[in-house]
């Protein structure tokens, strides 16, 4: 190995922002590492030849030092020469080149896994390896500040969004309206064919799947696999490069992706990882947070062992403050400098299990974040949950949370393939206030989603009873089994009319259900056009047409479904009382009812034991007179009232309307038994009306305002 370099030519910088910084004819370059004896930057010039440089100034234990001379788009990386000691967690080595957490951007991959690797034999006792890994390891580059305008933020209220999670790659990737060059990329989402299709659709925020860059897993790399959904990362500063047009320019496709959206009135929501990385458990690469200071930035035991509550080889330690600094320098720099608008936390309970003790909503990263001055303006969404009992934490989040509602997802499913009653439903119909009205939380900060990235696409959950994860090369055994899916008389596809009509109308049941539902929609890409996996509910590393979403199916199916979904997102937007920021408190309207009245068949209201019976359909009155949504301006924006009917039983069923007092007169709006969702009867009822549901349907009634009082109407 090469002897170390003098650092007479370098000046002292400083150690804060942290990472590398073009300035006064050079570049500052700062990486944090208390361990760290000595620390060498290394400049890899086009040759791959390495030129290492001393850092001899440390400050809080932070390495730093300016280099004249260095201009961006000099690719790096560091050398740390300190303790090795796998008894201690403590995993230095110089041989190995390391990535700078703080990197901006990040080329090439990792080409060599045993090279990459810090051990010889055993990894938690063997010696430490002294293969060279430069060449075989991605390398960070110095970049320019700036880049295009980001554009206005639309900064959506959150009780008006409509959240539409796709995959940068997939969603564009066989669009055939899409120039071929930009299809599976940031420039490709920007285009103007992507952008009109999200706008008709109606949603106002993407939630991208992860766009860090990452990279595959040690135990893909060995089975010869791929990472595609993109929950491995690597550097939480640097976008993906995999999903830019061009090499080298994703940070400015990125930025430009976020101004198109932007005008266009749509967010930009990142699906962000900060409780793992891809360096894995302790037999995986050294590339970066392992190689500087590994008990800093990992969950060790006393022992020294890699604690791992995330089932993917290793957990970040929220209770470190430099994690805490590196996850909120990341998301303010994602925010202030990349334009977006939100982040949805993947596994966010181990942000708030600091050295992996219970979950404190109150925890310092968690804290951290929501009391940011930058921060706490975003859309702030976490999955409340990790790979532990102890973190599944579903309502247990701090007031400036949303989450990801399970128990919606799971009770929606179970009502409409007939398995559950209705006292669980009425809660998610409602805003799920038994988990969310305290700790000064609002109905909107449940995010509702039947379907996700993770799991079956909606037309599959109507196809399949298993799972079918063949592809994925682990013998069926990935993927969850807890599906509460059904497939309605043959698994997969079929030609029988009968069961594919049932399908596609317990399809629209599930979609309606979650746009009429108080609280935040998530929707997923493709559901709405009737996409399918095939069955398999795990496609983490299928980056083939089983992922992407397939743009030209000669299907009138996924035509009449798409139809109908577009016609209940504009239905939703038009309606205030239908997304409304309070939760029904049975506050007396100007009709002198409750806000919120629950309706058995006969048309009377529930009553206590009602509750606690085997019913399959269930009404729902929303007074419209006392909506508590409001406009831009702050005004309340009254609306019609509303009456919901949602049968899951297998005949039809009679119901009877309520009486004059909630509405004189009431309007079929929307009814799921039809292709489109347009009414089957659309003629106008009076009050105590008998009205015939069909099997397993739902239809939406409108009680007009006075003529009065007019409003427009709902589209």
């Amino acid at each position: 190995m090469a002897t170390r370099p003098s650092a007479d030519h370098v000046l002292a910088g400083r150690p804060f922002p942290l990472g590398a910084h073009p300035e006064a004819g050079g570049v500052r370059f700062a990486i944090t590492s208390a361990v760290a004896d000595a620390v060498d930057l290394c400049l890899v010039d086009a040759d791959g030849s390495e030129r290492r440089i001393a850092l001899t100034e440390r400050t809080f234990g932070v390495w730093h030092g300016l280099v004249p001379g260095v201009t961006p788009g000099q690719r790096y990386g560091y050398r740390i020469h300190g303790p090795y000691d796998p008894a201690r967690g403590l995993r230095c080595n110089p041989h190995k080149l390391l990535l700078d957490p703080y990197a901006r951007q990040i080329t090439g991959g990792l080409t060599d896994l045993a090279a990459a690797q810090g051990f010889t034999g055993d990894p938690e006792r063997g010696p430490m390896s002294t293969v060279d890994s430069l060449g075989s390891v991605p390398l960070s580059v110095v970049t320019s500040p700036g880049g295009p305008d980001t554009g206005i933020k639309p900064e959506v209220p959150f009780e008006e969004a409509v959240v539409y999670e796709l995959h940068v790659k997939g969603f564009t990737q066989r669009h055939p309206f899409i120039p071929e060059a930009l299809r599976g990329t940031y420039l490709g989402l920007a285009h103007p064919v992507a952008i009109e299709y999200l706008t008709r659709l109606g949603v106002t925020s993407v939630e991208l799947l992860p766009v860090h860059a990452f990279l595959d897993e040690p135990s893909l790399i060995r089975a010869g696999r791929h990472n595609y959904w993109g929950y491995s990362p690597l550097g939480f500063f640097a976008p993906h490069a995999g999903y830019a047009s061009e090499p080298g320019h994703e940070v400015e496709e990125f930025r430009l992706m976020v101004a198109a959206l932007h005008a266009a009135g749509i967010e930009v929501i990142l699906d962000v990882v900060f409780n793992h990385t891809c360096e894995g458990g302790p037999d995986g690469p050294t590339l970066s947070f392992r190689g500087l200071n590994a008990p800093v930035y990992y969950l060790h035991t006393e022992r020294g062992h890699m604690a791992d509550i995330t089932g993917c080889g290793n957990t970040l330690e929220a209770g470190s403050p430099t994690v805490v600094r590196l996850v909120t320098d990341s998301l303010r720099y994602w925010t202030q400098e990349m334009g977006v608008d939100g982040f949805r936390f993947d596994l966010a309970s181990t942000l708030g299990r600091p050295r992996g003790g219970a979950f404190d909503p109150a925890s310092t990263l968690l804290t951290a974040i929501t009391t940011d001055p930058v921060l706490s303006r975003c859309k702030l969404i976490a999955e409340p949950w990790d790979a532990t009992g102890e973190g599944y934490r579903v309502g247990g989040f701090g007031a400036q949370w949303a989450e990801w509602n399970g128990r919606y997802r799971d009770t929606v499913r179970d009502f409409w393939r007939g398995t559950t009653g209705v006292r669980d439903l009425a809660y998610r119909l409602s805003g799920s206030s038994d988990l969310y009205d305290h700790n000064l939380r609002r109905p909107w900060q449940s995010i509702n989603f039947v379907t996700a990235h993770d799991g079956f696409t909606l037309r599959d959950l109507v196809s399949y009873n298993e799972k079918h994860n063949e592809g994925n090369g682990e013998d069926n055994r990935d993927g969850t089994n807890d599906n509460r899916s059904w497939n309605h008389g043959a698994e997969g596809p079929t030609t029988d009319p009968a069961i594919r009509a049932l399908r596609a109308r317990q399809a629209r049941n599930l979609f309606a259900t979650l746009l009429l539902s108080t609280g935040t929609p998530m929707l997923t890409a493709g559901d709405e056009f009737w996409r399918t996996q095939g069955g398999n509910n795990n496609a983490y590393c299928l980056d083939d047409e089983t992922s992407w979403l397939d743009w030209t199916p000669d299907d009138p199916e996924a035509e009449a479904m798409l139809a109908f979904a577009r016609r209940v997102v504009r239905l939703r937007a038009n309606s205030p009382a239908l997304r409304q920021p309070e939760f029904f408190e049975g506050r007396t309207t100007p009709t002198g009812k409750p806000d919120l009245v629950w309706f058995r068949p006969d048309g009377e209201e529930f009553g206590e034991s009602d509750w606690f019976e085997d019913r399959h359909t269930l009404g729902m009155w929303i007074d419209g007179s006392n909506s508590q949504a409001r406009n831009r301006e702050g005004e309340l924006v009254p609306d019609h009232s509303w009456l919901l009917w949602l049968h899951a039983g297998d005949a039809p069923a009679e119901v009877i309307l309520p009486g004059r007092e909630y509405g004189e007169t009431f309007k079929p709006t929307l009814d799921t038994s039809t292709a489109d969702g347009s009414p089957a009867n659309p003629g106008t009822l009076e009050a105590k009306t008998r009205v015939t549901l069909q099997s397993r349907s739902l239809l939406l009634l409108r009680a007009p305002r006075l003529a009065a009082e007019p409003h427009p109407e709902p589209y």
